[in-house]
């Protein structure tokens, strides 16, 4: 049976694609899903109603679409343990952080690529993915490409694959830097006698506050946060805090310490 669309990998990114598909309408029966867990596999068919399998070569030797799932340390071996099985004109859309669009290619002998960066909100449907394309992918599989990430939230694409580094340094990893944010705030709540709980829910539904004004708003950031900087009150004490200890310095580097850390990464598992 010839399937539409084969994910190679059913951990959680390939869940929330999946799930994120079939509630778009997708049938279930046009998805195949590889991995060599069976209870990942019986946990795929019994929620979504997958196919599934635990040979990779069987899920792509028929399929015009195959997104790649795994681990960038497993990405060489599987990519070029089913180059020459799948159809030669298969689109490959690799959801693997760190791995090159030419490598994958290469490893794929020659088949079309759409390296992809989604974040962990993607788990809630509500993430952030950029998109690059090798040249030869023609608009209707990049368009293809970009429902499918889409199912699980908002999509953009680069044009220059050095920039997905950059966002992965400020996308991939940028829930990280929130959490560690809300983290702050809860703690430094509980130690100034705030309960766990309270301090929790002012955190948590603060970030989600600021998120959505941000997400919604026509003004900047920088625009927002002079708003709510009330001249001599507590807002501006913080943030005059925070500049006198160069946060912003601080983030930058770090930010870029993450964009380098990528381009190792790739240089690494990209080795022929």
């Amino acid at each position: 049976m010839a399937f539409a669309l084969s994910f190679i990998g059913g951990g959680n990114m390939a869940r929330s694609l999946i799930g994120g598909l079939i509630a778009r309408g997708t049938a279930p029966g046009s998805i195949i899903v590889s991995d060599p867990v069976a209870s990942q596999r019986d946990a795929l068919a019994k929620e979504y109603g997958v196919a599934v399998t635990d040979d990779n070569r069987v899920a792509v030797q028929d399929s015009p679409l195959v997104i790649l799932a795994v681990k960038p340390q497993q990405m060489r071996d599987v990519a070029s343990g089913i180059a020459d099985v799948m159809p030669r004109d298969a689109l490959i859309v690799s959801v693997a952080a760190g791995i090159r669009a030419s490598d994958i290619q290469r490893w794929a002998q020659g088949r079309p690529v759409v390296r992809c960066m989604p974040n962990r909100p993607a788990l809630q449907g509500c993430g952030m993915t950029a998109l690059y394309a090798t040249q030869d992918v023609a608009k209707d599989a990049r368009r293809r490409a970009e429902d499918i990430l889409a199912a699980v939230g908002a999509t953009l694409w680069v044009d220059d694959e050095a920039h997905m580094d950059v966002v992965t340094a400020v996308s991939g990893s940028g829930p990280a830097y929130f959490f560690l944010l809300i983290e702050i705030l809860e703690q430094t709540g509980i130690a100034l006698g705030l309960s766990a709980t309270v301090a929790n829910r002012l955190a948590v539904e603060t970030a989600y506050g600021a998120g959505t004004m941000a997400r919604e708003a026509s003004e900047s950031p920088a625009t927002l946060r002079e708003q709510v900087t009330s001249k001599g009150g507590t807002t501006e004490a913080a943030l005059k805090h925070l500049e006198a200890h160069e946060v912003r310095a601080i983030f930058a580097d770090a930010i870029a310490a993450a964009a380098r850390r990528s381009t190792e990464l790739a240089q690494q598992f990209g080795t022929p």
